[in-house]
């Protein structure tokens, strides 16, 4: 049990890295962001999704082109 619980923190952390990189600004004790721990990613996510708008590029609704005809 304890490795699969390794291996889903671990692809938790790489995807909450991948959503804050292109917003991170340091804020967390001058640390990189593969430095941070799960709690200290989540709460930076949680930080970040308050303060931008709904329709930014942070969990929004992303259209595709696509033709049917």
């Amino acid at each position: 049990m304890g490795k699969l619980l390794r291996q889903a923190v671990e692809k938790r952390r790489k995807e909450l890295i991948c959503k804050l990189y292109p917003h991170f600004v340091i804020r967390s004790e001058d640390k990189e962001l593969f430095e941070l721990s799960l709690t200290e990613l989540e709460n930076e996510y949680k930080k970040l999704k308050s303060e931008l708008h709904p329709h930014s590029q942070l969990e929004s609704i992303h259209w595709r082109h696509k033709s049917y005809f």
